[in-house]
């Protein structure tokens, strides 16, 4: 039996465009081992980023269950799901989500200063696991965009998650920093028994995880596994 890390059973999700309800997530059952690095690839509308955003916890599905590290993520009252995400779980962003008025080390520190603890220290050793100690003290609107996504990757691992959760890394990105953004990625994960999810329509990039799941339709059409 596999070191379970993330497993989804029967997981629905619809949205109501108008009088129409559109299914986006059609039962999807899912087993990610612990350290396990998977892509997710599939068509613009398949559900890709809807099945991301549920196993993070984002997007409450409609029916089935999602569970993290054994723990029923849906079944958690809204503060303990907060504290379990933030304890548990990192995220990385296609647009960044840093704050232009910090700099990124303080942009760094926010995960800790929500778990209510001084993180500076952490935050300075997560931006020189990304290589990124020398612009510590740079606001974002001061950095490219490759710093910016790997600022981002240093926000996501400074409280050390078990699992970490990408929605297209590298789509802002040219060829060149998205293959060191999705190097960053893999060794991290490597390194340190990380599961690592990730969400790319790129699929040259996700053949350098362990498996890919096609999703098409709100369904799992395929899996390809890394030769």
């Amino acid at each position: 039996m596999c070191d379970v890390m993330i497993e989804t059973v029967d997981l629905h999700r619809s949205y109501r465009v108008g009088h129409k309800a559109i299914e986006v997530l059609r039962g999807i059952d899912l087993c990610v081992r612990r350290g396990e690095r998977l892509f997710l690839c599939g068509p613009s509308g398949a559900g890709k980023t809807t099945l991301l955003y549920t196993l993070a916890g984002l997007e409450h599905p409609e029916r089935g269950s999602v569970s993290i590290a054994g723990t029923d993520l849906y079944a958690l009252g809204r503060r303990e799901q907060a504290r379990f995400r933030n304890s548990l779980i990192g995220y990385v962003f296609q647009n960044y989500h840093l704050l232009p008025e910090l700099t990124a080390l303080e942009n760094v520190a926010i995960p800790g200063a929500i778990a209510g603890r001084d993180s500076t220290a952490a935050a300075m050793h997560a931006l020189q696991r990304v290589g990124l100690a020398d612009r510590a003290e740079h606001l974002p609107a001061e950095l490219s965009g490759g710093e910016q996504q790997r600022v981002a990757i240093a926000r996501a691992i400074v409280n050390e998650p078990k699992v970490l959760f990408a929605d297209e890394p590298t789509g802002n990105l040219d060829s060149k920093n998205s293959g060191e953004i999705m190097k960053i990625l893999l060794d991290l994960a490597t390194e340190h028994a990380v599961t690592l999810v990730v969400v790319t329509h790129d699929h040259q990039l996700a053949k350098s995880g362990d498996r890919t799941l096609i999703i098409r339709d709100g369904s799992i059409h395929a899996h390809e596994h890394a030769s």
